[in-house]
């Protein structure tokens, strides 16, 4: 994912979550609003519950892989927040991958590149 591609800034959190639509299933929960930029932004939060600092960062690193093959940014005008839920530690990667297609694609509407 590029840096383009983040929401870094704890206001553009603030304000998606604020302002945005909400969709949850067992192992996340996504605040989803439309952006004004030609790009989807994606932002990762994972809480102190799930784990320690190391088990955190995994867990974000999983979460941004899955999403890079999920979607294309390009196509896309949405600012994203992905929470990850204490269930994502349960379940292996392409079973949470799974879930997260179900909520991007079913739920918000995000449109992922047909690869040939």
């Amino acid at each position: 994912m590029k840096v383009v591609n983040r929401i870094k800034d704890s206001k553009d959190f603030a304000i998606t979550i604020r302002q945005g639509k909400t969709v949850k299933n067992q192992s996340f929960v996504l605040h989803y609003k439309n952006s004004d930029l030609d790009h989807s932004r994606i932002g990762v939060s994972v809480s102190k519950k799930i784990g320690n600092a190391v088990t955190r960062n995994r867990v974000k690193r999983q979460i941004r892989a899955m999403l890079d093959s999920l979607i294309d940014y390009n196509l896309n005008k949405f600012d994203v927040v992905v929470i990850a839920r204490q269930d994502f530690l349960n379940k292996n990667f392409e079973e949470n991958k799974s879930l997260l297609s179900g909520l991007l694609i079913n739920q918000v509407g995000i449109k992922n590149e047909e690869k040939q």
